[in-house]
């Protein structure tokens, strides 16, 4: 009696097991079933389709690394080339061309700016032409200044001239200088070529005057009235009160280690080191060189060398013979301001070479012990850099070298 309710309750068992069992495997079946597949996504697409063999593309690391041993190549090369070829003439005897701000030092300073109006600000309906004759004043010199008002369209505006003043530039605790009057005018005398063009020049001579021994910047204020407005106008210039050295207005030339110089006598009153510049033309007036000389002078008489450099000469092939004209040249000052005392200036032709033919002059490029030290360690820097690009690559080809083929002198 007892193992009957024992059979039952296994039979009951069994049968909950089974039926769990089925309920198992019909939710087996459920997950089964493949899912209906995705609509296609409608937001922006940022990538592309993966290739089906799922690699992507990676940077060749070789190729970028030749790429840059390449620049390397090409920029050592580059720097040396350009030293050799910049350092084929000395920086005392340069071409022309590579100075033509130093060419006419002579010219006379022109700018045209609106109106500058008193109280600030300026009129832009009157336009004002200004011109200074120069910047720099030795001893003894003097600078011309002028101004004309115009309106857009070229036409002349009518302006007077309401004060007109000189006075040196002070700083600090130094006392004010005395001030000058400087007169304008319009009348075609001094400074002013042409009487009743509307334009009026002053001229401003400080060794006349009581700035006679004023050291500095000199400014001169000019006031006037055009188109019915108050402006003003400024000018400066940087005076030097002595002259450290003079010019005897003795030349010479000569042919000496394949260059031509010219040398200049001066009676030098003050020691140091001196800066001087001339300019050399061609025969048709072509401005040909720079010459500058940069060395120490002591008292008494003294040649200043100018020359142009003989592969200058060669290479140029300029018409002969050559003409210096123009020369320049101050007392260098160190440490103080002003930084320098001028020396009076040789305006126009200073000197005719009598060298009529190439004689004596030399193709051979500069050559000093700085330039020599130069072009061993760009050499090195650009042998070096090869090597390393041959090592990387050796089946590459190396690039061609920059370096210009030297030129060949035209024969006479």
């Amino acid at each position: 009696m007892r193992s009957r309710p024992l059979l039952g309750l296994a039979g009951a068992g069994v049968a909950i097991v089974a039926a769990l069992a089925l309920w198992l495997g019909r939710g087996d079946a459920k997950l089964a079933t493949p899912a209906a597949a995705a609509p296609p996504p409608s937001g922006p697409q940022f990538f592309g389709q993966v290739a089906s063999n799922g690699a992507l593309g990676v940077p060749d690391g070789r190729a970028e690394r030749r790429r840059q041993l390449l620049e390397n190549v090409q920029l050592t090369e580059h720097t040396y080339c350009s030293y050799r070829e910049g350092s084929r003439y000395p920086m005392e005897s340069r071409p022309a061309a590579q100075n033509p701000d130093q060419l006419h030092p002579n010219q006379p300073v022109t700018e045209m700016n609106p109106m500058r109006v008193e109280g600030g600000g300026a009129n832009t309906a009157v336009l004002l032409q200004t011109s200074q004759s120069r910047v720099y004043l030795a001893a003894g010199e003097a600078a011309a200044f002028s101004l004309r008002a115009v309106n857009a369209q070229g036409d002349t505006v009518p302006l007077v001239i309401t004060r007109a003043v000189a006075q040196g530039m002070t700083y600090g605790a130094s006392r004010p200088t005395a001030q000058v009057a400087l007169p304008f005018a319009d009348d075609g005398g001094g400074a002013d070529p042409v009487a009743g063009d509307g334009a009026f020049a002053g001229v401003l001579a400080p060794n006349q005057t009581g700035l006679a021994g004023f050291h500095g910047t000199i400014r001169t204020e000019v006031r006037y009235t055009a188109a019915g407005r108050n402006g003003f106008a400024l000018f400066d210039v940087i005076y030097t009160p002595v002259l450290p050295a003079a010019w005897t207005g003795q030349v010479r030339e000569a042919v000496e280690n394949g260059s031509l110089h010219f040398y200049l006598r001066a009676e030098v009153r003050q020691p140091g080191r001196y800066v001087v510049s001339g300019r050399v033309d061609d025969a048709r007036g072509k401005p040909f060189a720079l010459a500058t000389f940069n060395d120490e002078l002591g008292v008494g008489s003294r040649e200043v060398k100018l020359t142009v450099f003989g592969k200058l000469m060669t290479d140029g092939a300029p018409a002969l013979p050559l003409v210096l004209r123009d020369v320049d040249g101050y007392l260098l000052r160190e440490n103080v301001d002003p930084d320098r005392l001028l020396m009076p200036r040789l305006e126009g032709k200073v000197f005719a070479s009598r060298t009529q033919g190439m004689k004596g002059i030399s193709d051979a490029e500069w050559d000093s012990e700085e330039r020599t030290r130069y072009l061993t360690e760009y050499a090195r820097d650009r042998d070096a850099a090869r090597a390393q690009l041959a090592a990387f690559d050796p089946a590459g080809p190396l690039p061609p070298g920059a370096c210009p083929a030297p030129r060949v002198a035209p024969r006479p």
